[in-house]
């Protein structure tokens, strides 16, 4: 997990409404969470969300076109939602909120987090510029 992930999911969170947020891999593996998700939570949801994606995505033919891309799952609960949307290739930002969360803030919000993260998801590693004497 990249620790330094973490703190840009709190953004996330800035919503009222807004409960917790997790950052993970297309093949299940948690890369971020926030502040208040525990460990083994965050990496259950992760295996979750990443199986809720990949049934997402063949739903494109029930839509009209299996061709369609997929952009986004909502998942309600009694108690809440759940968003799923991509962020960048081979990521998913995961968002839960309580039932009267505005629903169009947050998935503003987490596109704008998206933005943030596909920058450095895709960022080139650092090379050591230092010379050796």
């Amino acid at each position: 997990m990249n620790n330094d992930l973490s703190w840009m999911l709190e953004s996330a969170l800035e919503v009222p409404g807004a409960r917790h947020a997790v950052l993970i891999s297309a093949d299940g593996l948690l890369m971020a969470r926030s502040q208040q998700v525990r460990k083994d939570e965050a990496d259950t949801v992760a295996a979750a969300m990443s199986g809720i994606q990949s049934l997402s995505r063949t739903m494109g033919g029930f839509c009209g076109d299996v061709n369609m891309s997929w952009r986004q799952t909502l998942v309600e609960f009694d108690g809440g939602w759940v968003f799923l949307i991509s962020a960048g290739a081979g990521a998913y930002l995961a968002v839960s909120s309580a039932p009267d969360v505005d629903m169009a803030a947050i998935t503003f919000r987490m596109q704008q987090l998206v933005g943030q993260l596909g920058k450095v998801l895709t960022a080139p590693p650092r090379e050591n510029t230092s010379t050796q004497v």
